[in-house]
């Protein structure tokens, strides 16, 4: 700051034009021996997750006929997610994570586990296997938002790009992998009920491999607050209200679904362009969808170079592209060595987006925030494939596979101008850490109880004519810091007597929420409160009133106690 109070340009740093050159090499996070464990059990339970997958659909069509049912499987799979995803960061938010996680593996082993049993003893029915399969994704959904905030707890935050990258590719290695091997234990055996059932029991095992890692790990949370826990309804309100004043959150949300929503096509349709145009079976079909793994394996192998040369929005505008060229190819060339190499590259722009996308939602959002933002991305995520899969599956039931695939590539390619205008990773990223007062609270008359409410806070200043137009500015940009930390109304007003004299208030819904405003307010939060104060030329710093909502306080008769 200038001795004027103005803002000084030259205490401003010049923003990082790539804040992910720093990261960290693809495979630094591997060398830090609690990730590894976790990613290898990860790994392990994610390919028994893609046999379970592979054997639930086929152990399905043995079971009944009706094409419903069948479909009600992927149903099964993803409307957990869809609609706990946002829940489920709230309850990963309130509640100490590395126990979350190990009630929900335990929920996910013995869901799977009851299966198996039912499926050895050839008791299973269709409506049985849809709801133990739902159940076990329940489980699923309401573990990954805890499940990916724990990385920053594991590794360093320069090497959280490369540790999300390497989480993705272990989900893309058991794609590969999983189904495959799902398949060939079906064969093994001369009963499917038998061979599916060996599957069920091997998944369930998988899941005691994360436990066990969980159950070792001895936690020391990022942010952990010394106030009573939020209720869950409150947890998700505050979640919503953050999203709404976040625009650095606001965009990967936003570009998620965009991309997600047009590429659905590319994954609800693969299976129509395997049998229908390439004339190819489930063979053909699983080395398609294999090759969608590899290639973004691949991509996690290499995605730390790239970003240290290329810039976030550009490494998404070329995916985008790259995508808007794949849906025509799959459209027009039904040659499978072309449609093996496309795919191969397909997989790596995947992995490339969304990794891109998931650390960017990483790094914009403080630790008190951090799973519901993750769940929010995730339900996001979720809902663009989801309505995406319905669109383009009608559009080739009513005309064709290929009039499909046509629409979802050039709605890409009309979005790509207009999601380019939403930036990520740009410029220097916030400093998140909570913020530390040096100050406690006021000393009041009366110490209001956690419930009380609603508060308003008050804040004088004294604002010179000269410095307006800047203060004008800066309390504007603290209006998102207020609603964000749990405001549900804010408001400047300038005195039309004394135009020097300018009042900010805003209004918390209980004094515990108030206590939790300071308590979320992070360093960079901090730095453009401190920019407001600066601009003050009164006596001191300027006056913080804390003023209490009056209730009505109904007169007693004076003889009534007699």
């Amino acid at each position: 700051m200038g001795q004027t109070g103005q803002v000084d340009s030259t205490d401003i740093a010049p923003p990082e034009p790539n804040p992910l050159r720093k990261s960290a090499g693809a495979f630094a996070p591997l060398q830090i021996p609690l990730f590894r464990d976790r990613w290898i059990a990860s790994t392990v339970s994610s390919v028994g997750t893609w046999m379970q997958d592979t054997a639930g659909t086929w152990l399905m069509t043995v079971l009944t006929t009706s094409p419903l049912l069948i479909a009600l499987m992927q149903t099964a799979a993803s409307l957990p997610v869809l609609f706990l995803g946002l829940l489920a960061g709230a309850t990963a938010d309130i509640y100490e994570r590395r126990r979350l996680l190990i009630f929900w593996q335990c929920w996910m082993l013995g869901s799977v586990a009851i299966l198996a049993v039912l499926t050895f003893f050839g008791v299973v029915s269709p409506v049985m296997l849809l709801l133990l399969t739902f159940m076990l994704n329940i489980g699923s959904a309401m573990n990954n938002p805890a499940w990916q905030a724990i990385v920053p707890e594991l590794v360093p935050r320069e090497d959280i790009p490369s540790a999300v990258t390497l989480n993705a590719a272990s989900n893309n290695i058991a794609r590969a992998v999983g189904p495959a091997l799902g398949g060939l234990m079906i064969a093994a055996f001369m009963s499917p009920h038998k061979g599916a059932g060996w599957v069920f029991a091997l998944n369930s095992a998988s899941f005691a491999g994360v436990i066990w890692i969980l159950w070792r790990w001895k936690r020391t949370p990022l942010f952990k607050s010394a106030l009573p826990a939020e209720r869950i309804a409150g947890s998700v309100r505050s979640g919503l209200r953050y999203l709404r004043y976040a625009p650095s959150l606001q965009g990967p949300l936003i570009r998620a679904f965009t991309f997600t929503f047009f590429v659905s096509a590319v994954w609800s349709l693969l299976a129509l362009v395997a049998k229908r145009d390439l004339h190819h079976g489930a063979m053909g079909y699983g080395i398609l969808n294999g090759s969608l793994g590899v290639g973004a394996v691949m991509g996690a192998t290499s995605l730390a170079r790239i970003r240290r040369h290329i810039d976030a929005d550009k490494l998404l505008a070329i995916t985008s592209v790259y995508y808007v060229v794949t849906l025509l190819l799959l459209a027009f060339v039904h040659i499978p060595a072309v449609a093996i190499l496309t795919l191969l590259g397909a997989g790596f722009a995947w992995t490339t987006t969304m990794s891109t996308l998931n650390v960017s939602v990483q790094l914009s959002v403080p630790g008190w925030v951090y799973a519901r933002a993750l769940g929010t991305y995730l339900m996001t995520f979720q809902g663009g494939m989801a309505l995406g899969s319905v669109v383009w599956g009608v559009i080739a039931q009513r005309s064709s596979t290929k009039a499909a695939l046509i629409c979802s590539a050039v709605g890409m390619a009309l979005s790509i101008p207009l999601t380019s205008r939403i930036h990520i990773l740009k410029g220097e990223l916030p400093d998140l850490t909570p913020y530390k007062w040096k100050r406690p609270l006021p000393t009041l008359a009366t110490m209001p109880d956690p419930d009380d409410g609603p508060v308003r806070i008050s804040i004088d200043y004294r604002i010179p004519l000269e410095n307006y137009a800047v203060f004008s500015r800066v309390i504007h940009s603290l209006e998102a810091v207020r609603l964000r930390g749990g405001a549900v109304r804010w408001g400047i007003y300038r005195d039309a007597a004394d135009p020097e004299h300018l009042n900010e208030t805003f209004v918390m819904e209980s004094w515990l929420d108030y206590l939790r405003s300071r308590e979320r307010m992070t360093a960079a939060d901090h730095l453009i409160r401190e920019q407001v104060y600066a601009l003050h030329r009164g006596d001191g710093t300027p006056t913080v009133s804390h003023q209490i909502w009056a209730r009505e306080v109904a007169e007693h008769a004076e003889g009534s106690a007699s």
